[in-house]
């Protein structure tokens, strides 16, 4: 069976640290192509959660690398700019450096959460740090808080669209369908 015909049933492969890296720097040639700040400073919008969770030194070298714009020349930029995008993708996340991501991202929601949802999302985040879920698991369920939210910001993150399980629940399911432990 090629791979047209697999039944939608089957499990999707995960995306590797090798393919994340291949894309954002596929992304990245597209910024060199359009040789434009604009550009630029929207791909570091858009990768900061990822870049984060790989490295969070190198995210903010690259932040005042951009940050630099009117100082230097641009193919200067972009030169620096690759360099230290190369040098933070080069070092694999962790359970501790996708905790961080999460914990900055959960400040996007926690005064809009009931206590009950506080609780929730830490129980989740509890399980992602001792290995009992996967950190696509937990990112799946914020995926649904992100459009619950309307927040386009986050919507718009490499990190979601790399790490995140696609076909799991939702955080409001599981607080319907928990029983006080």
């Amino acid at each position: 069976m090629n791979e047209i015909q697999r039944p939608m049933s089957k499990k999707i492969n995960k995306i590797s640290e090798k393919d994340v890296k291949e894309f954002v720097l596929e992304r990245f040639e597209d910024v060199k192509k359009s040789m434009k700040i604009k550009d630029l400073v929207a791909f570091q919008s858009t990768n900061k959660y990822m870049i984060m969770a790989h490295n969070q030194k190198e995210l903010k070298i690259l932040g005042n690398i951009v940050a630099s714009n009117k100082k230097i020349p641009f193919l200067e930029i972009l030169v620096e700019y690759e360099k230290h995008l190369k040098t933070s993708l080069d070092k694999e996340p962790t359970i501790k450096t996708h905790t961080n991501v999460i914990l900055h991202i959960f400040g996007f929601f926690s005064k809009n959460f009931s206590q009950m949802e506080k609780e929730q999302f830490f129980k989740l985040l509890s399980q992602f740090q001792k290995n009992k879920i996967t950190i696509g698991n937990i990112l799946s369920e914020i995926n649904l808080i992100i459009y619950r939210f309307n927040n386009t910001y986050l919507a718009s993150q490499t990190y979601f669209l790399l790490y995140s399980d696609p076909d799991k629940g939702n955080i409001f399911q599981i607080l319907r369908n928990t029983n006080p432990e």
